[in-house]
């Protein structure tokens, strides 16, 4: 069934759209800053004249405040809902397939692309700087002296807290997508809840109850690349998408498994 429907998915533009405009990003960020290198102190990780990795550091941070999450919900949103849209999901639960199985398969291939999603940001912003700015070790904005092992070390551990800090969004979207026949409502509603997590995050007065948005701990991999790493925050950041995760799931699966499918 996740053969079936990974296949199913990996044939549609929307796939190849959203990989390609993460992968688009740090291409932009390489040329950008080749062309223009950046002035002055303080730049943080864009004092991408010293090392190649640092165009993947840069562009994981840049992107995951809201291209990710985009690209994560419109993944996650059209699961079901586009199945209803096209008039073929009432045909695919006549098939000798329970809806938990249909449900879960359409959840973990979702989840996969969202992974393959987040992982292509690095990799992509890696081959780019490196061709444009070499293979050397960084210097991270604590000024630590990092070499190319312990930085790629590094990159791939905030690359996976990332992926997994999309998890509120990509379940919010899927909770939706079993809702409603328009996968565009779907999709907006886990931009929208990154949006405004994000704007209540930001509000000074709100400060005592910003721990419990999905976004306040969003950038906690970057205390991986201070002096001595800290992990303390992303191991907040870890657990707070828990609840969400599991509520919007059980919700999901509640609400598709009483829900009479006409289209």
């Amino acid at each position: 069934m996740i053969a079936v429907e990974a296949r199913k998915q990996v044939l549609r533009l929307r796939t190849y759209v959203g990989l390609g405009l993460v992968a688009l990003i740090p291409i932009i960020f390489t040329i950008s800053f080749k062309a223009n290198p950046p002035k002055g102190r303080d730049l943080g990780f864009f004092d991408l004249t010293a090392s190649g990795i640092n165009i993947p550091i840069a562009a994981l941070g840049g992107e995951s405040a809201f291209l990710l999450i985009v690209v994560v919900s419109l993944f996650a949103g059209e699961t079901v809902s586009g199945e209803a849209s096209w008039g073929t999901l009432s045909y695919l639960l006549v098939r000798p397939v329970s809806r938990n199985r249909v449900l879960g398969s359409k959840l973990a291939v979702a989840a996969g692309l969202a992974l393959v999603a987040t992982f292509v940001v690095p990799v992509v912003g890696l081959v780019a700087g490196t061709i444009a700015f070499g293979w050397h070790p960084i210097t991270t904005p604590s000024l630590a002296l990092l070499s190319q092992g312990s930085a790629l070390g590094r990159l791939a551990l905030a690359t996976v807290y990332v992926a997994w800090c999309q998890a509120a969004y990509l379940a919010f979207a899927f909770m939706l997508s079993t809702m409603t026949d328009s996968a565009f409502a779907a999709v907006a509603g886990g931009v929208g809840l990154g949006v405004v997590s994000q704007i209540l995050n930001n509000i000074s007065a709100l400060n005592g109850t910003s721990y419990i948005y999905p976004t306040h701990y969003l950038n906690a991999w970057q205390d991986l690349f201070l002096r001595h790493a800290q992990t303390t925050e992303m191991l907040r950041g870890v657990i707070l998408q828990v609840p969400y995760v599991v509520v919007l799931l059980l919700t999901a699966w509640w609400w598709f498994n009483h829900k009479d499918v006409l289209s």
